[in-house]
């Protein structure tokens, strides 16, 4: 597969609901791997399918940077289905580059997925592994870290965002 281009703030595909995927193929399990590959080579501990242009409901997350194999999941149409707590926290965005905002998440959840294999499985999350996985989720349903934030704050982000791009800093 291509070397993948993550797509950035302003692109349509980011701000889509993705659609659900019905067949999990040697062409979902293809792009799962270069996403991953994309992620790693971008620094980043998630990526969604949106984020690469691809508008369907996949996301790959790895909080080990890749250095334990044991943490790289691939989630297939997930969804939470219960949720508690708020944690505070700084978040980035591998379509938002440069950019750190607080972000509230919530701090326990519930998630619901399908794997590669298409199983079905049901996960408890917590910490950073649970504010990454509903940033990703965020992206399947076309909602960025900008939308998080304040429109006074996200006024200030866009003009910052015009200045590195008017540098072709973006």
């Amino acid at each position: 597969m291509e070397n993948l281009q993550i797509c950035k703030y302003g692109d349509e595909v980011l701000q889509l609901r993705a659609k659900e995927i019905t067949n999990i193929d040697e062409k979902i399990v293809k792009l799962a791997e270069a996403m991953r590959k994309a992620m790693y080579a971008a620094n980043g501990i998630g990526l969604a399918a949106p984020q690469i242009g691809r508008s369907i409901r996949l996301a790959v997350i790895d909080i080990s940077f890749g250095e334990n194999p044991d943490e790289f999941m691939v989630l297939i149409n997930p969804r939470i289905n219960e949720s508690a707590g708020i944690e505070p926290g700084n978040e980035g965005c591998l379509s938002v580059p440069g950019v750190t905002l607080p972000i509230n998440r919530k701090a326990n959840l519930q998630l619901q997925a399908i794997d590669l294999q298409g199983d079905e499985f049901i996960r408890e999350f917590e910490g950073l592994k649970a504010r990454v996985v509903q940033h990703e989720l965020d992206h399947l349903n076309g909602t960025l870290i900008l939308d998080r934030i304040s429109s006074l704050k996200r006024q200030f982000v866009k003009k910052e965002i015009k200045r590195l791009q008017k540098n072709g800093q973006w």
